[in-house]
């Protein structure tokens, strides 16, 4: 190509493709035709000159989430891109995400066990509506009346029990109570009965992870004594449904487990689909203990997560 010739078409080029001028402003600078631009762009492609490339972030987070579906032996992981990573933009894409997935798949007499906190409120504020059948929609764990942070338990429930045209059922009872006697007694009511079957019989699960920081509501609330705290900071990684893990997913501390009110984790492993919803490394072991103990078979996480949890799992392998 002619050195004349080869600079319009470069020159062509940088203008269309690093200014954005337009097809029409380059023939009008450069003295020819609109047509003839067209020709020195094409040009510009074929020689090498410009090369386009397109980066699909869906792409790769499909790749990602095969990958840890078949590391960890879920049956299905979806991967959120989120743009800015703070703790709050984390909680609103994986909540989009998993909104978006439980429409897909709750049906017609589908039974919806649901846990609480901020994650699982973006899921709920997200939902949109679907028109069914006798769907019931269950609260899965007793919440917290007296904490500074709102685990918008109410707010969740009345949500889902909107999206999916149904009147959910409440679970209106702490998470934790002092003595075993007193969480015999209360589940030994008709009506709190009713309501933990329901959570039982739920085929479909979603919950989310939290971790024992002084920002936890649980710790909060002071539903623990000094000793209960001591082997928390000392075992934990985190909870499900208020029902603190390690790293193995092991419940570790049983007399705790025993005063909790709601869905024993055991159950979590019937469900057709036991959807965690959870992100951010701050929470990287607690999701990585759930999945260990096999409480979750469906993982819906942002990126970042995702490969540390692909990192975890390989350095796990080594040892």
């Amino acid at each position: 190509m002619e050195k004349s010739k080869l600079e319009k078409v470069i020159e062509a080029a940088k203008l269309y493709y690093l200014l954005d001028y337009s097809q029409q402003d380059i023939a009008d600078k450069l003295g020819i035709s609109r047509p003839s631009v067209s020709r020195l762009l094409q040009q510009a492609k074929e020689e090498g000159i410009v090369q386009i490339k397109i980066v699909d972030p869906y792409e790769d987070n499909e790749k990602i989430a095969d990958e840890l579906e078949n590391k960890l032996n879920l049956k299905k992981v979806m991967v959120a891109s989120v743009p800015k990573y703070d703790e709050e933009t984390v909680k609103k894409y994986i909540g989009d995400m998993a909104a978006s997935y439980l429409n897909k798949i709750v049906s017609n007499e589908d039974i919806i066990g649901v846990s609480w906190g901020t994650t699982i409120y973006q899921v709920a504020k997200s939902l949109k509506y679907k028109h069914l059948k006798d769907v019931t929609v269950v609260q899965l764990n007793g919440g917290v009346s007296h904490s500074k942070v709102n685990t918008y338990a109410s707010e969740i429930m009345g949500l889902f029990g909107k999206a999916f045209n149904t009147n959910p059922y409440y679970l209106p009872l702490p998470a934790i109570v002092d003595h075993l006697a007193v969480k015999q007694a209360v589940e030994a009511d008709r009506h709190i009965r009713k309501v933990m079957e329901l959570a039982k019989d739920s085929k479909i699960a979603v919950f989310t992870v939290g971790i024992p920081s002084t920002n936890s509501v649980l710790i909060q609330a002071k539903y623990f004594s000094e000793e209960d705290l001591k082997i928390i900071r000392n075992n934990a990684v985190g909870d499900i449904c208020s029902r603190f893990i390690n790293r193995r997913g092991d419940i570790f501390y049983e007399d705790l487990n025993k005063r909790t009110i709601g869905i024993e984790l055991s159950e979590l492993k019937k469900k057709k689909w036991s959807i965690l919803v959870a992100g951010g490394p701050n929470r990287l072991e607690a999701i990585y203990g759930a999945i260990q103990g096999g409480y979750a078979n469906a993982l819906i996480t942002d990126k970042i997560t995702a490969n540390l949890l692909l990192d975890i799992h390989k350095d796990g392998e080594k040892k």
